[in-house]
C-alpha cells in the first residue's frame, strides 16, 4: 500500500516506512500521483509518454516509462499495477491520496478532520521541467484542490463559531485565505471570524485590503463579500476591544467556553427560522452571571452577520410598572432598521412616532395621524418587518420586563406562525413571571422552540479557562487553581474570568473556602458580604485594571443602578462627553456594563453591589448623586 500526502509536499509512505529512493525520483512519482488522479485510474502508454517525456523519442519514451512502472511494481504495488492492452492501470486500493480523503471527510461533515489534511497547495513545489503536458494538469489540479481547501478550512472555521471559539475559527479562516488571497469566500471567513471576536474595525480593514488586492487584478469583491461588509459597519456589532492605556494592564476578552452545545442549538434554531420553517420561541434560563448575556451577544452577532434585523432590549426592575417599556426599547434597540418597517401601516408608524423622538424623525409624514395603540402598532410592525427579511426580536432579563410588553410579544407567536421571526427571552429563575411560565409550557408543543437552561461551569470548562488565563501554569497547577475557582466561583463565569485575571496579577487563592450561595440563596439574592474573599479582591483588582476614566464612569454607574445612558454618566462624573464615550467602549469591551437602545446596564448584578459598596465613600456617592440630579442619599450595601 502506497499512501501519498498530496495537500502541501509531497510525502509518500510505502507500507508504512518511508518510500524507497528510487521511487521518489521527479517523473516516477509524477507517474504515481497521475495514474491515481486519473479517470478509473487509467491512461494510454502512449499518452503517459507524451505527457512526461515529450522531449524523447518514441522508443526511449517508452523505455523510461517501462523503468518507472518498474519502479512502481516494486513498492509494493506489483499485483495492483496492470499494463494490458496498450493501458496502465492502478488498483483501488493501491494507492491512497489525502486528496480523496479530504473529498470523504468534507461529504460527511467532519471538518475538523478534512482541514487537518491540508497543509499546502496540491504537490506544493512539485514541477517536471520540461514535460508542458503535465504542467499543465498540474495548474488545473491545484486551482480545483485549492478551491476544495479552501471550502475545507472554511467549513471548520464555520463550525468552531456554531461553537464559540471565534479566535481558532480566525486562525481556520487566514490559513484559507493564505491559499487563496484573493477568494471571496475566504475573505468574508475571516472577516466573519474576526467581528464574532467583537473586532469590527480589523474586518472593515481587512475588507479594505481585500479590495485593494483585487482592485490590482481589475476586479471587485463579490456581492457577497459587499453584503458582509455592509453589515458589519451597520450592524450592532461589540465595540472594538480599545488599546490599554499607560500604566494599564492589558484584559484580554475570554473566550466562550462550556457553552458551546447551548449556542449551536440557538444557531440551529435561528437557521431553521430565517429559513422560512416559521416563528421560534426560545427561553434563555440562568442565574446571573452564568453567561445568558454573553449568549445573546453572539445569537446577535451571528443574526446581523446573515442580513437579518435584530432588536434587543435588556430589562432592569424599574420596567415592571413601566407599560410596554420592554416594546418601545426594542424599537430604539433595533427595530427601527429593519428594511421592511416603512411598509407598515402609517397609523401603526405614528404609534411609536408617538413616544419615540427617532421614530417622529424618520417617519415625519405620520407624525399628525391618529396614532395606533402601541400592542396593535408593534404587532403591525412587526409583521412589516418579518416580511422582508428575517428578525430577532431579544429581551435579557426579562423576569424585569413589563406585563404588557411581554403579552405582545407572546401574540406575535400566535399572529405571525409562519414569519421567519426568533423571540429570545433570558431570565432568572426568580422572581417567577406567569407569562414566562405559560411560554415555558407551550415551547414544543403548540410553539416551535426550547428552554435552555444553563448551568454552572464544569471542571472541563473552568480548566480551559484557566489555561487561557494563565498560560505559563502546568497541567498540575492548574488543576490546583480550576479546583479553587470552581469552589469560590461556584461556577458562575463572570466570576471565574475576575478570578483568574486576578490570580494572573498575584491574588492568592487562599485555602479554606466555604460552599456558596447559601443553601437557601440564588445568585442573584446574594449581598456582597456573603461572598468569598477572594471574589470580592478578584472583583477590586479588576477595578482597578481600568483606565481611570472607566473607573469613574464604572462608579457612578453603581451609585446609579438600573439602567443609566452616556448623557447621564457625563453630568455624575463631570468628564468630558467624549472622554465618557471612551470609558463606556472599554467597560462593555471587559464586560462590565452591556448596552442596549435605551442604555447601559452592568453584566452582573453583584459587581454593581461591589463597586458601589467598596469603591466609593458615602461621600462620593452623594456627589455622584447630586450631579445626576437624583436624591444626594447614596446607595447602601443591598442596593437598596
Amino acid at each position: 500500500m502506497i499512501t501519498c500526502r498530496v495537500l502541501g509536499p509531497i510525502e509518500v509512505i510505502v507500507d508504512g516506512a518511508p518510500a524507497p529512493a528510487e521511487l521518489l525520483w521527479r517523473k516516477h512519482l509524477a507517474l504515481l500521483v497521475y495514474l491515481a488522479r486519473s479517470p478509473k485510474r487509467a491512461r494510454t502508454r502512449e499518452h503517459l509518454c507524451g505527457l512526461l517525456w515529450p522531449e524523447k523519442e518514441e522508443s526511449a519514451a517508452r523505455h523510461s516509462l517501462n523503468e518507472a512502472l518498474r519502479v512502481l511494481r516494486k513498492s509494493a504495488v506489483d499485483e495492483g499495477l496492470g499494463t494490458t492492452a496498450g493501458q496502465v492501470r492502478l488498483a483501488a486500493d493501491v494507492v491512497r491520496l489525502d486528496s480523496d480523503a479530504l473529498e470523504t471527510l468534507m461529504a460527511g461533515g467532519a471538518w475538523a478532520d478534512a482541514a487537518a489534511l491540508v497543509a499546502g497547495e496540491f504537490l506544493e513545489g512539485f514541477a517536471v521541467p520540461g514535460a508542458d503536458g503535465f504542467e499543465d494538469w498540474l495548474a488545473a489540479e491545484r486551482r480545483h484542490w485549492t478551491g476544495r481547501s479552501v471550502a475545507a478550512l472554511l467549513g471548520w472555521s464555520g463550525e468552531l463559531l456554531r461553537q464559540g471559539h471565534a479566535a481558532l475559527a480566525l486562525d481556520a479562516a487566514v490559513r484559507a485565505e493564505a491559499l487563496d488571497s484573493v477568494s471571496n469566500a475566504a475573505a468574508c471567513g475571516v472577516m466573519t471570524a474576526l467581528a464574532g471576536m467583537g473586532d469590527a474595525g480589523s474586518a472593515l480593514a481587512h475588507a479594505e485590503r481585500f479590495a485593494g488586492r483585487l482592485r490590482e487584478l481589475g476586479t471587485t469583491p463579490a456581492e457577497e463579500t459587499r453584503q458582509i461588509t455592509e453589515r458589519i459597519r451597520k450592524g450592532r456589532l461589540r465595540p472594538r476591544q480599545p488599546s490599554p492605556q499607560p500604566g494599564q494592564v492589558e484584559h484580554r476578552r475570554a473566550p466562550l467556553v462550556g457553552r458551546g452545545t447551548e449556542l449551536g442549538t440557538l444557531l440551529d434554531l435561528w437557521d431553521r427560522c430565517r429559513a422560512g420553517q416559521g416563528a421560534t420561541a426560545i427561553v434563555l434560563e440562568g442565574e446571573s452571571g452564568t453567561g445568558k448575556t454573553r449568549l445573546l451577544e453572539e445569537l446577535a452577532g451571528r443574526a446581523v452577520l446573515s442580513g437579518a434585523t435584530v432588536a434587543l432590549v435588556r430589562a432592569v426592575e424599574s420596567d415592571g410598572t413601566d407599560e410596554m417599556s420592554g416594546i418601545l426599547g426594542l424599537a430604539r434597540g433595533g427595530l427601527l432598521d429593519a428594511p421592511g418597517i416603512p411598509a407598515a401601516a402609517p397609523e401603526a408608524l405614528a404609534g411609536f412616532a408617538a413616544h419615540l423622538p427617532e421614530w417622529a424623525e424618520r417617519f415625519r409624514s405620520a407624525v399628525d395621524l391618529a396614532p395606533m395603540p402601541l400592542s396593535r402598532a408593534f404587532s403591525t410592525v412587526t409583521a412589516a418587518a418579518a416580511g422582508d427579511g428575517p428578525i430577532l426580536l431579544a429581551i435579557d432579563d426579562a423576569q424585569w420586563a413589563d406585563h404588557a410588553s411581554l403579552l405582545a410579544l407572546l401574540a406575535q407567536l400566535r399572529d405571525l406562525p409562519s414569519a421567519p421571526l426568533c423571540l429570545v427571552l433570558a431570565t432568572t429563575p426568580q422572581p417567577p413571571r406567569d407569562e414566562l411560565d405559560e411560554l415555558r409550557h407551550r415551547l414544543g408543543a403548540d410553539v416551535p422552540g426550547v428552554t435552555l437552561a444553563l448551568s454552572p461551569l464544569g471542571g472541563d470548562a473552568l480548566r480551559q479557562l484557566a489555561a487561557w488565563a494563565l498560560p505559563s501554569y502546568d497541567a498540575m497547577a492548574l488543576e490546583r487553581v480550576s479546583r479553587r475557582v470552581a469552589s469560590d466561583s461556584a461556577g458562575i463565569p463572570f466570576l471565574a474570568v475576575e478570578l483568574l485575571a486576578a490570580v494572573a496579577q498575584g491574588l492568592d487563592l487562599k485555602q479554606g473556602a466555604a460552599a456558596w450561595p447559601a443553601p437557601s440563596h440564588t445568585l442573584t439574592q446574594t449581598l456582597p458580604s456573603e461572598l468569598p474573599d477572594t471574589v470580592v479582591a478578584a472583583l477590586r483588582i479588576g477595578f482597578r485594571r481600568l483606565g481611570e476614566d472607566a473607573r469613574q464612569v464604572l462608579a457612578a454607574a453603581a451609585v446609579l443602578g438600573g439602567r443609566t445612558t452616556g448623557p447621564l454618566l457625563t453630568r455624575a462624573t463631570g468628564l468630558p462627553a467624549e472622554r465618557v464615550e471612551a470609558a463606556l467602549d472599554e467597560l462593555e469591551w471587559q464586560r462590565w456594563l452591556e448596552v442596549d437602545g435605551l442604555g447601559y446596564g452592568f453584566v452582573a448584578t453583584l459587581a454593581r453591589l461591589v463597586v458601589a459598596r467598596d469603591m466609593m465613600t458615602p461621600g462620593q456617592q452623594a456627589r455622584v448623586r447630586e450631579r445626576s440630579g437624583l436624591s444626594p442619599v447614596p446607595t447602601d450595601a443591598s442596593g437598596s
